[in-house]
């Protein structure tokens, strides 16, 4: 064998493990509330405080090896606003990760103006619930790959209407809606949405671990990545959501707003732990 075709199977080697590699790691995502312009953190979307400005903490996150950056306008839906495209540029122009922008988004042109102002993905929660279309008319345009269902989703008692004992609720977790969450997200699926950010109002805020059995019925239930959401304090908390939730990425955000611990302590403990992340940025 020629010397150049040892080093094209190596090449293709590299190629290849590399590939199984970024497959197989999970994600770890701050996620970043935002009322008027700045960060906010409230506990089960209630009593939100304003705790600095939200592309700060972007590049901060972004230097600290975060995979991706969740955006919230949380009151954007409730108030019948416009979406925060300048807080949109502002981070496109400063960090070189994916990021996805939530709230605020009724229609396709809504999608395309996000988009169109930097960010990799758009999140539909409200209006996807109120006109299920946005799904497979944004995933038409832009690619599965670009619309995320955000699922803000509360514990009830099993009945005909909730079966999975998990309901649905909407505009910033004021109304919930009659929808079965397991329903919901496999309706979402079929519709073309890429990726289920699926957030626990519950635990929201609370710091005291995800809600480990709403994640594994979600992710066992559908076959397009879970990112779990509400609860993390501690990086213990990750670990339990990644393996037993079966989740494909978590969404953090207290722990590292009050500076209980960075992206990379986290990283660092689930490598301990088997679980593959990236580590190199």
């Amino acid at each position: 064998m020629q010397r150049s075709q040892i080093h094209e199977n190596d090449k293709n080697n590299c190629i290849w493990t590399f590939c199984e590699v970024v497959m197989i790691s999970k994600r770890i995502i701050p996620c970043l509330d935002v009322r008027d312009g700045k960060l906010t953190k409230g506990i089960k979307f209630k009593g939100n405080i304003d705790i600095g400005d939200p592309v700060e903490a972007a590049r901060e996150y972004y230097e600290q090896g975060a995979d991706e950056i969740v955006f919230y306008d949380i009151t954007a839906s409730s108030d019948q606003r416009d979406i925060m495209i300048d807080v949109v540029r502002r981070v496109a122009e400063t960090i070189f990760i994916p990021f996805s922008v939530g709230g605020g988004i009724r229609n396709l042109e809504d999608m395309r103006r996000v988009i169109g102002a930097g960010a990799e993905k758009v999140s539909v929660n409200s209006a996807a619930v109120i006109e299920p279309a946005i799904i497979s008319q944004g995933a038409r345009a832009f690619g599965s790959q670009c619309v995320v269902l955000g699922m803000d989703v509360k514990k009830v008692d099993v009945c005909s209407r909730t079966p999975s004992g998990y309901e649905i609720v909407i505009e910033g977790g004021r109304k919930f809606t009659g929808l079965d969450a397991l329903w919901w997200a496999k309706e979402a699926q079929s519709l073309g949405a890429g990726e289920i950010c699926l957030n626990s109002i519950d635990a929201d805020g609370m710091q005291d671990g995800y809600e480990l059995d709403l994640t594994a019925l979600i992710s066992e239930n559908v076959h397009i990545p879970v990112i779990a959401s509400g609860g993390a304090g501690k990086p213990e908390h990750l670990a339990k959501v990644l393996n037993r939730g079966k989740a494909d990425a978590a969404l953090i955000a207290s722990m590292v707003h009050y500076r209980a611990y960075t992206i990379r302590e986290i990283k660092t403990y689930l490598g301990e732990q088997g679980i593959q992340t990236r580590m190199l940025w």
